[in-house]
């Protein structure tokens, strides 16, 4: 009862999940939608894995074919939905058909081997293993399923480590775009990320030490399906709450936006600068929680790389951090003039997004905690 409970329960989350994408009325279009591909492939595979392993020797053969094409397509399909997360606007075949091919013309000529090979022998090789171990076909299926195996070991690598390339590059363009990071958070996606990288390594530990030192395999499947149900639905509730981190504007290269001053002309220069200035200490444009770059190229009737390149090198700064600045000096003269405001309302009083942004901004500013920075700045006054 305990082991078709166990069984069942990562099934049921896949399910669940991604039915969850699929429905979500706040879905953020294409990467939920994908993600929901993902937790329908686990679904698939995770209900063959329970065919085979509680047997049904009458149903599993029939499904075998399924779980190839997922052992070959997941990885893809979760690289994917973190490219939509970050570099890509939209789902293309042209762009990410290329991460397809391989699994799918793999998977289909291991299919094709299979409606080749007499169905009683497939069988048996399925559960037995070494049984017909001379017959052709068999040996072309333990081949290519063998290749298989080995592209999934591949993929795991490859995909944990792309997808933590792709988080670490776009937080430098966030910064550069948004003046409020706490609003496009991509923790939610390291975090996924993590917990992706985690089921693959229970996975792989566990048939190690199945095959290599024989451990009871109820012993290994409890701990495994019980880590990877959990894993699963963290994946599930992380993906459903992460917005897409990448703005939808044609991303300029580090190289152009990090040009030397020079190559704007002085006088250009300076009324940029002073046309900036005049809507950070005049207009207060800073206290619109929602404030992103472009709102500060039209407002000056400049273009983005002039602003990007203003703000780095004369200030030494990103766009986040340099709007954040002006929005705590707002906040000094703000808690100053009225101390009994509650967090939230001094929070919003200055621009910030949330709570949870202003305490951020004062950490990467300061290096203080928000009770830190309240005593600090209210003994510096007196």
């Amino acid at each position: 009862m305990i082991r078709t409970i166990l069984l069942l329960t990562p099934v049921y989350v896949a399910l669940f999940w991604s039915i969850a994408l699929t429905t979500n009325k706040k879905k953020e279009h294409t990467p939920q939608l994908v993600l929901s591909k993902f937790m329908f492939m686990s679904f698939v595979g995770l209900s063959s894995l329970y065919l085979f392993l509680t047997p049904v020797p009458t149903l599993y053969p029939y499904f075998d074919c399924a779980l190839q094409f997922v052992i070959g397509l997941i990885f893809p399909i979760f690289y994917i939905y973190f490219r939509l997360l970050t570099v890509d606007k939209k789902l293309s075949f042209r762009t990410h058909g290329r991460y397809l091919i391989v699994p799918v013309l793999l998977a289909s000529i291991y299919c094709v081997a299979v409606l080749l090979t007499p169905w009683e022998e497939f069988k048996t090789w399925l559960f037995v293993g070494n049984e017909f171990s001379n017959s052709p076909n068999i040996q072309f299926l333990s081949i290519i399923r063998d290749i298989i195996r080995i592209q999934f070991l591949i993929q795991l690598f490859l995909v944990i480590i792309g997808n933590q390339i792709l988080i670490k590059k776009y937080g430098v363009k966030v910064e550069q775009f948004y003046s409020d990071m706490e609003e496009e958070n991509y923790s939610n996606a390291k975090l996924m990320n993590y917990c992706m990288a985690l089921i693959s390594i229970i996975t792989l530990l566990a048939f190690a030490l199945w095959f290599e030192l024989s451990l009871p395999i109820n012993t290994l499947l409890y701990a495994f399906l019980s880590i990877s149900s959990f894993m699963l639905y963290m994946i599930g509730y992380f993906g459903i709450k992460q917005k897409p981190i990448n703005p939808t504007f044609d991303v300029t290269p580090i190289k152009e936006v990090m040009n030397p001053l020079e190559v704007i002309p002085a006088d250009s220069r300076k009324k940029i600068l002073n046309k900036m200035l005049v809507q950070f200490e005049e207009e207060k444009i800073y206290l619109n929680s929602q404030l992103n770059i472009m709102d500060i190229v039209q407002a000056v009737g400049t273009n983005r790389t002039y602003i990007s390149s203003i703000i780095n090198q004369l200030y030494n700064q990103n766009f986040c951090t340099f709007v954040n600045s002006y929005r705590i000096e707002e906040l000094k003269r703000i808690y100053l003039e009225n101390p009994d405001y509650i967090n939230e309302v001094l929070a919003d009083s200055c621009g910030f997004g949330s709570l949870n942004s202003l305490k951020r901004a004062i950490m990467v500013k300061t290096g203080m905690t928000l009770p830190e920075w309240k005593k600090h700045t209210m003994n510096s006054q007196k």
